[in-house]
C-alpha cells in the first residue's frame, strides 16, 4: 500500500518516532469516538466508523490480522449501534439510557469469550499457510491478539445494546493492548491505549451512575420491542 494510507508515509516525527498519517488520524478519531460514547452521545457512531476504516488498513499492514478483521465487525456493529441508539433514545434528556446484563448472561459471555479466543488463536497461527496470497507473513502474538479481538467483539455488542459491563471488557482489552502495540513498534497506538484505558474507566463510572439512576417522572418508558436483551 502506498500514499497517505501507507504506514510508511510519515506525517511528522516526534521524539524520533515517525508518525504516519493513518496512525495519527485513526487514533484521533478513535479517541473522539470513545469520548463521545462515554457521554452517551449519538455522534460516537459516525466518528467511530471513520476510525474503523483507518485502523483496519493500519492493522493489516503491520500483520495484526485478527485486529484487521475485527474492524470489519466494528463497521457493521457501528451501523447497527447508530440505528439502535437512535430508536431507543430518551427524547426528554436527549441521552441514551443504559442498563446491565443478568448474571447468567454475563457468565455466558465469559464462557463464549474463552472458547472463541482459543479457536481464533489456532486459526491465526495457520492463516498465513491457508491464504498466503493475502497473509504473506505469520501473525504476531496470535493467541493474545485473538483474545483481545474476541473480547472486543463482545464488548462492542454489549455497548451497542447499552450494557454497562461492556466497559469492563474494554478496560481489560486496553491493558493488554498497551503492551502488545508497544512491542509491535506502533508506539502511538500503544499510547492511544493508555488514553483509552483512562476513558474506559471514566465511561464505566459515568454509565454506572446512569444505570443506577431512578427513572424520573416524564422519562420515556421503553416499549417491549425496544428493551435490550441480556
Amino acid at each position: 500500500m502506498s500514499g497517505l494510507l501507507s504506514v510508511e508515509t510519515t506525517f511528522f516525527t516526534v521524539l524520533d518516532y515517525p508518525m504516519s498519517y493513518i496512525e495519527f488520524f485513526g487514533t484521533v478519531f478513535c479517541l473522539w469516538s470513545v469520548w463521545l460514547i462515554a457521554k452517551r452521545d449519538m455522534m460516537t457512531w459516525p466518528i467511530g466508523i471513520v476510525s474503523v476504516l483507518l485502523l483496519m488498513a493500519l492493522y493489516y499492514q503491520i500483520q495484526l490480522y485478527s485486529d484487521a478483521l475485527e474492524q470489519v465487525y466494528y463497521l457493521g456493529a457501528s451501523v447497527y449501534g447508530w440505528w439502535y441508539w437512535s430508536s431507543t433514545r430518551n427524547e426528554e434528556e436527549d441521552l441514551v439510557a443504559v442498563n446491565f446484563s443478568t448474571r447468567r448472561a454475563m457468565l455466558a459471555w465469559i464462557a463464549l469469550t474463552a472458547v472463541f479466543s482459543v479457536l481464533l488463536g489456532v486459526c491465526m497461527t495457520r492463516i498465513h499457510t491457508w491464504f498466503p496470497a493475502v497473509f504473506a507473513e505469520p501473525a504476531s502474538y496470535p493467541y493474545l491478539d485473538a483474545l483481545t479481538t474476541v473480547m472486543s467483539f463482545v464488548a462492542m455488542w454489549l455497548m451497542t445494546r447499552k450494557h454497562t459491563e461492556s466497559w469492563v471488557y474494554w478496560i481489560i482489552v486496553d491493558v493488554i493492548g498497551i503492551g502488545l502495540y508497544f512491542v509491535k513498534g506502533v508506539k502511538f497506538i500503544s499510547l492511544l491505549y493508555v488514553i483509552l484505558l483512562v476513558l474506559a474507566t471514566r465511561g464505566l463510572i459515568i454509565w454506572l451512575r446512569a444505570a443506577s439512576r431512578p427513572i424520573a417522572l416524564g422519562d420515556r418508558q421503553p416499549t417491549p420491542s425496544s428493551q435490550p436483551s441480556p
